[in-house]
């Protein structure tokens, strides 16, 4: 883990991580933060079954891309720790899997040593670094000490790309994931999850300015955009669909979730 002192927790104001962590019935949040999710909630309440349909598609995502032989997995916008997290599921399928986590949360950090425990053969570490430079998060020595980039990754960008807006960096969202997806080999997979206004324009509007308000600038993205996210690698059935859809389990068919409720869609593509 790495350790950096000079990190201001700020917890005065609202983090989308921990917001999250809220929506996930987590206790690592503060006031600000779950005054913050109690706005979002008003202005969007399905915004609780958007997060835990999301946290299942990680699940089954990783499960699914560990079955299929990935034995790496860089996961970038980690967020608060909560059980199962990215590297119990791929570690329980194959145990000497090699995983990083990164976040630019300082309260990620705080929580890094809970996040890495493991009792598997594999090795997880985690990196505190901010997607909107990825250069400099790819230069990090805790991912160089982790990740072999001479042999596939899986790449995951999950709930997190809505909270880079096209002014934010150079290029936007798709600028820094064609940045990521140059720096991975052959064979590897890109995994994301991205609000969409597609099925609840007014509701994802409303949800947005409520996070606008918290501090923390977001913009849904429709259909196209999202599939331009993985513009030169081979899309895997079914394709970038609402969250809920993307190999449902049983228990995922049993809630009957509608896609306004999702708010989300999901693709995993392979690098050729």
């Amino acid at each position: 883990m790495a350790e950096n002192s000079t990190v201001d927790l700020k917890l005065d104001q609202a983090h989308s991580a921990r917001m999250y962590d809220y929506y996930l019935g987590g206790t690592t949040n503060f006031p600000a933060d779950r005054e913050a999710a109690g706005r979002a909630l008003a202005a969007f309440p399905s915004i609780l079954a958007t997060a835990r349909i999301n946290r299942r598609f990680m699940r089954r995502a990783t499960r699914f891309l560990a079955q299929e032989g990935m034995t790496q997995f860089f996961d970038i916008g980690t967020g608060i720790p909560t059980s199962p997290n990215l590297h119990e599921v791929a570690q329980e399928v194959t145990p000497a899997a090699r995983v990083i986590y990164t976040d630019n949360d300082p309260i990620v950090l705080a929580h890094a040593r809970a996040l890495l425990h493991s009792h598997s053969e594999g090795h997880t570490s985690y990196a505190h670094a901010d997607v909107t430079d990825p250069a400099a998060l790819l230069a990090t020595p805790e991912i160089a000490g982790t990740l072999d980039f001479t042999r596939p990754i899986a790449l995951s960008l999950n709930a997190l790309l809505h909270f880079v807006t096209d002014d934010r960096v150079d290029g936007g969202a798709h600028g820094i994931v064609e940045h990521l997806k140059a720096a991975l080999p052959s064979g590897s997979t890109l995994s994301i999850t991205h609000v969409t206004p597609d099925f609840d324009p007014e509701g994802i509007a409303r949800l947005t300015g409520a996070y606008r308000a918290a501090g923390t600038p977001g913009q849904a993205r429709p259909h196209a955009e999202i599939v331009r996210l993985f513009d030169g690698w081979e899309l895997l059935d079914p394709g970038v669909v609402p969250t809920q859809r993307w190999r449902p389990t049983d228990e995922d068919h049993a809630e009957n979730v509608t896609d306004a409720e999702a708010a989300c869609y999901a693709g995993i593509a392979r690098k050729p």
